[in-house]
């Protein structure tokens, strides 16, 4: 089954219970994205879905909604501990957001749900697990702790949902997943989404799901048409002080930076404190309280500045969030896919930013050739780096196996990561920095200056 065009529908027109209806209305939504007017439908009618879309395209609402309609349609009292429906996702981060949005379509409804991760005291979730639950979302290893200590109890499952599936197999979930599975009922809805089809994902599905729909609203690692890519040429040793006078000069109180390492995103963190900028750094080091906490005061907009790696921002749910940068070029151009699309979310608009030393230039041809477009490389008008250079946010990518390890001591006046002279050393120091790497690529825009709203998307 394959659904190709998204028809002109408002929420009332899907066949939602009047209770989720109201929900959505109080959420301010009126019109379904076309990931959700395509899913729902699929999903009430009561079959298998393989849906191909990426974070940002309104993909959870598109089987959250149908699925709490079908189980309060049809009310249940399960035994404690006893989900009617399973929601597994491959981070802590995304699972909670799944459980909140679960909260915010169904607060006129009896279901209730919870959520499970790793990184917490397992003893309040083993309590809350002795209660009845209708919807409970997980992550694999950590239910998987709880099911091999047999308080929760699978049996029950009716609709079980993958969500963010290649990222699940690519965090190493495939063996968790399959032990869960063996735990589920046999006759069961099954939903499966997922932002890229590898010859992996294919077999899990054709193992998961019977006769599925097919889905899907964007190309394979395509990147949103409605993000505004830009690459600034500039050396790792000057990232830190550009980035601080891009949010300054302007203005840009919500902004989502993207490093390579744990390390990286500290110092980050660090400099744009000092620098004056309140900022936050989330990675899989952090608590997961202090990530909660982070993350809560990047949303209401009490820290402007959020720096991330990929695995602490996939499938961060931030309405209109106006900027994304990446502060180095992941080394899998498909993450880049996925990093802009934090941004230019559910039909607003957004841009993203990279930083580009030379030394990362085969990454943005790798991109480059991923997304099959080039991205503009700008100079910034009014930025003049700085003959000064602070050894803890200067070190450039290469010898990456070294990046992953604490910062070492001071090593006194050694030459930059990327073998090139101090800045002070050039007569032309002023002349905007991101210029001077790339000469040698034949850029004919690399000198038109950018001027990137405070405003976008909001």
């Amino acid at each position: 089954m394959s659904i190709e065009t998204t028809p002109a529908l408002n929420f009332n027109q899907l066949g939602l219970a009047e209770p989720i209806r109201r929900a959505i209305a109080d959420a301010g939504y009126t019109t379904p994205t076309p990931i959700q007017a395509k899913a729902i439908p699929v999903v009430l009618d009561g079959g298998d879905l393989l849906a191909g879309a990426q974070t940002g395209t309104g993909k959870t609402a598109g089987f959250t909604l149908p699925l709490l309609h079908l189980l309060h349609s049809k009310p249940k009292q399960n035994k404690a501990g006893q989900p009617r429906c399973l929601m597994l996702t491959p981070t802590r981060e995304l699972a909670a957001q799944i459980e909140e949005s679960v909260k915010t379509y169904g607060k006129y409804l009896q279901l209730k749900s919870f959520v499970v991760f790793g990184g917490v005291n397992i003893s309040p979730q083993i309590n809350r697990l002795s209660k009845p639950i209708d919807i409970l979302v997980a992550t694999p290893g950590r239910l998987l702790d709880l099911a091999s200590q047999r308080k929760v109890d699978l049996s029950a499952v009716e609709f079980l949902v993958l969500d963010e599936a290649d990222r699940m197999l690519d965090m190493g979930f495939i063996r968790d997943i399959k032990k869960l599975l063996a735990m589920l009922p046999k006759q069961r809805q099954n939903l499966l989404f997922s932002a890229t089809f590898s010859d992996e994902i294919k077999q899990l599905a054709d193992s998961l799901l019977h006769k599925p729909g097919f889905i899907e609203v964007a190309r394979r690692n395509t990147a949103s048409e409605m993000v505004e890519q830009t690459v600034h040429l500039v050396k790792q040793a000057h990232k830190a002080n550009l980035l601080c006078h891009l949010i300054k000069t302007n203005n840009w109180q919500q902004v989502l930076v993207f490093t390579r390492t744990k390390h990286g995103a500290n110092r980050l963190a660090e400099k744009l404190i000092k620098d004056g900028i309140p900022a936050a750094a989330i990675h899989g080091n952090k608590s997961q309280g202090a990530r909660t906490r982070a993350l809560a005061e990047f949303k209401n907009g009490d820290i402007p500045v959020l720096v991330a790696t990929d695995i602490a921002a996939r499938g961060l749910d931030i309405d209109q969030l106006p900027q994304v940068v990446n502060f180095e070029l992941p080394n899998v151009p498909e993450d880049y896919v996925h990093r802009i699309g934090r941004t230019g979310r559910a039909g607003s608009s957004g841009a993203a930013i990279s930083l580009v030393d030379v030394e990362e230039a085969k990454y943005l041809k790798d991109i480059e050739k991923l997304i099959k477009r080039e991205i503009p490389k700008v100079a910034v008008e009014g930025f003049v780096p700085p003959t000064k250079i602070e050894p803890e946010v200067s070190r450039g990518p290469r010898n990456q196996s070294l990046r992953n390890q604490p910062p070492k001591a001071k090593q006194g006046n050694r030459p930059q990561s990327n073998g090139q002279k101090p800045a002070q050393a050039k007569p032309q120091a002023k002349r905007p920095a991101q210029q001077k790497p790339f000469q040698n690529m034949n850029q004919p825009n690399s000198n038109k200056p950018v001027h990137h709203s405070g405003n976008r998307g909001r």
